[in-house]
C-alpha cells in the first residue's frame, strides 16, 4: 500500500503539527510504503518572500528528518523538484469543472470574507489532486478538514477515466488522521499559526520555558484543588506523558497547594525530554546540509521515476505523443 502526503512550508513546526500529523506520518513508514514532499509550490499562495520560503523549505526538511522520517524507509522530497507533477496538473486542469473548485473551502472562505482569491488559491485543488495521482497513491492521511480535497481528487480521477476510456489514474482513499490529542495554544485555544499562540518544535531553552510560562491558566489560589481536565498546561502535558505521569500531576492538582508554575515546570521538562534526541539530529544535520541536500534530491529521483510511469499513461490516454 502506498502512501502520499505533503505539508506546507510557511512557517517552523509547532506541537499542533507535531501531535496533530507529522507523528503519525513518520509512524505510518514503519508498515506502508510512504511518499512525502515539501509543498513549496502550493506554499507560493501565501509566501511571496524568496528568502523567507527556501529557509521554510530547510526548516521543514530538517524538522522532518530530525523528528525520525528515514529516507532508507520514506521517499522524502520537494514538490518543486519533480517536473511531472505540473504537466499532470494541466492535464487535469482540462477537464475540471469550475463548480467542482467553487465549492471548496479555501477558495470559499476567502470569497466570504471579501479578500481576492488569485488564480493559485481558486485551482489549488487540482495541483494536490496531481500530487496524490502522480505516484498511484493508495491512502492519503489528512485532516478532517482536508477529507474535501480527497473528495475532489477522486472526482477529477474518475472524470479523466471516463473521458478518455482507459483506468489512467488509480483513486485514492482518505484516511482521517486521529486528532483526539487536542493541542492547544499559548491562549488556550486550538494552536496555530494564524492565531499566533505556537510554541515551535525546536525552540532555544529560553525561549520554550517562557512560552510555557505564558500559557493560559485561572486564577484559582494556589492552596484550592484544580481541576487538570480544565486546564490548558495539563492537556499539553498529557501529550508528552505517560499515563502514571499524567495520573500523578493530576493528583496534585486535585489536592490542592500546587501553583500552576510547578504545573508549567513539570510541562518544560517532559518537552524537552520528549524531543532531545531529535534537538540532538537536527544539530548535527544542520552542520551538514549536504546531505540535507542528498536525500532531497534523490527523493525526487525516486518521486519522478514514478510518477513518470503515471504521468506516461495520461499522456497516452489524451493522445499526446510519449516522449523519448
Amino acid at each position: 500500500m502506498k502512501v502520499l502526503s505533503g505539508i506546507q512550508p510557511t512557517g517552523r513546526f509547532h506541537w499542533g503539527n507535531y501531535f496533530g500529523a507529522i507523528s503519525q506520518y513518520i509512524a505510518l513508514q514503519d508498515s506502508e510504503q510512504a511518499f512525502y514532499f515539501i509543498a513549496d509550490y502550493h506554499a507560493l499562495t501565501t509566501v511571496r518572500d524568496p528568502q523567507m520560503l527556501s529557509g521554510y523549505v530547510r526548516d521543514a526538511a530538517l524538522d522532518l528528518l530530525a523528528l525520525g522520517l528515514d529516507p532508507q524507509r520514506a521517499v522524502l522530497f520537494r514538490q518543486s523538484d519533480v517536473p511531472e507533477v505540473t504537466e499532470l496538473t494541466w492535464l487535469l486542469m482540462t477537464l475540471t469543472q469550475m463548480h467542482l473548485l467553487e465549492k471548496c473551502h479555501a477558495y470559499k472562505d476567502k470569497k466570504a470574507k471579501g479578500i481576492a482569491a488569485d488564480a493559485g488559491l481558486f485551482t489549488y485543488p487540482v495541483l494536490m489532486a496531481a500530487d496524490i495521482l502522480l505516484y498511484d497513491s493508495d491512502v492519503v492521511p489528512v485532516g478532517l478538514d482536508q477529507v474535501q480535497h480527497i473528495e475532489v481528487t477522486r472526482d477529477i480521477a474518475t472524470r479523466f477515466n471516463s473521458i478518455y476510456g482507459v483506468e489512467a489514474l488509480k483513486l485514492p482513499n482518505a484516511s482521517v488522521l486521529d486528532s483526539s490529542a487536542k493541542v492547544p495554544g499559548i491562549d488556550g485555544e486550538k494552536m496555530s499559526k494564524s492565531y499566533d499562540n505556537t510554541i515551535e518544535l525546536f525552540e532555544t531553552p529560553k525561549k520554550l520555558r517562557k512560552k510555557v510560562n505564558r500559557v493560559k491558566t485561572d486564577s484559582t489560589p494556589v492552596e484550592d484543588p484544580k481541576d487538570p481536565e480544565q486546564c490548558a498546561v495539563f492537556a499539553l502535558y498529557r501529550l508528552f506523558a505517560d499515563e502514571q505521569q499524567q495520573q500523578d500531576l493530576a493528583a496534585r492538582y486535585r489536592s490542592g497547594g500546587m501553583g500552576y508554575g510547578e504545573a508549567k515546570a513539570a510541562l518544560y521538562e517532559a518537552a524537552m525530554e520528549h524531543f532531545a534526541v531529535a534537538r540532538e539530529r537536527r544539530e548535527a544535520l544542520e552542520r551538514d546540509p549536504d546531505t540535507v541536500e542528498d536525500i532531497l534530491r534523490a527523493g525526487a529521483a525516486r518521486a519522478s521515476e514514478v510518477g513518470r510511469g503515471v504521468l506516461d499513461r495520461c499522456r497516452s490516454a489524451c493522445g499526446l505523443v510519449r516522449r523519448s
